[in-house]
């Protein structure tokens, strides 16, 4: 290796109650199968107690059995209809442009920046939301379908804990499933050091995945609602405000990714941060690379 590649940053998102105000099913096929959200959430749980398995297999699952017991069709092409009607928290349709142009004018085009979403929801839904295309991945569950388009198991499934496999897979340029990460690779030769990630996630769901982040030099933003609850508490703020408070992560802000909120100006403090630590990483290969001090690998 002869030219510096740890120059990219990697900006990692949850969806529901990260980019998207409620759990992307209630915007779509819950009331497509004609579901209140409230019942059907409170179904998996009840079911999740007394079957026991994977809380999100059963949601995958009992999405199937509800559309089949009301005569409700639903195929990919349909989950991607029904993602027009998911709903974002203000200023996420022009953020990546503003994020990409931040780093853009900062570091005249040096250093490169990604976007991903990992999710437990649905890609086949993410797959038909308007701002899929800005993401250079999305990870999420998704199901297999039969030849009458019609989804009959889960194919993959993503859950709060295997998130973090996907971090790794981002982490070491592993990104098709198909590829193993599990074989050791030299920090050195990992294109997106655990040091140029920020990973913005809401709440409980997203601790493993905030604490691998944070664990190996990363940083991490939990976003909260600005509402309260029936007793006039923001139950979303307190459990950001717990996540400050136990090192999981690096800043706490209101879900609102419009210009100049508290959001982005937190997120470029970061960026600012990261951008420095990549310049100076670039130089010291330099000074090694021009001293003949690369191993024969070319580490620094």
């Amino acid at each position: 290796m002869t030219n510096f590649i740890q120059n990219t940053i990697a900006l990692i998102y949850d969806f529901d109650g990260t980019l998207s105000p409620k759990p992307m099913q209630e915007y779509t096929v819950l009331p497509k199968v004609g579901i209140e959200s409230n019942d059907f959430w409170a179904e998996v749980n009840s079911k999740f107690r007394e079957e026991g398995g994977e809380s999100m297999l059963i949601y995958m699952r009992l999405l199937l059995e509800k559309a089949e017991e009301r005569h409700v069709h639903i195929g990919k092409s349909d989950f991607a209809e029904l993602a027009k009607g998911v709903e974002y928290f203000p200023g996420v349709d022009d953020w990546i442009a503003r994020i990409n142009t931040f780093v853009e004018q900062e570091t005249n085009g040096i250093v490169n920046v990604e976007h991903y979403i990992i999710s437990a929801g649905l890609k086949e839904i993410l797959e038909g939301t308007s701002i899929f295309d800005q993401f250079t991945n999305v990870f999420a569950s998704e199901y297999y379908y039969d030849h009458h388009d019609v989804p009959k198991f889960p194919k993959q499934l993503i859950t709060d804990t295997s998130k973090t496999q996907f971090i790794f897979r981002i982490n070491k340029g592993k990104q098709n499933p198909s590829e193993s990460i599990n074989n050791h690779m030299p920090l050195y030769l990992r294109p997106i050091p655990f040091q140029n990630m920020i990973y913005i996630g809401d709440g409980e769901t997203d601790v493993p995945s905030m604490t691998v982040v944070k664990a190996n030099g990363g940083n991490s933003i939990a976003v909260y609602k600005q509402e309260l609850d029936e007793m006039g508490v923001n139950k979303s703020l307190d459990m950001c405000k717990v996540l400050f408070k136990v090192g999981r992560v690096n800043f706490i802000a209101p879900a609102d990714y419009s210009k100049n909120e508290i959001l982005e100006e937190r997120t470029k403090i970061l960026l600012k941060s990261i951008i420095t630590h990549i310049e100076y990483e670039k130089e010291r290969f330099e000074c090694k690379k021009e001293n003949g001090l690369l191993d024969e690998q070319g580490a620094a």
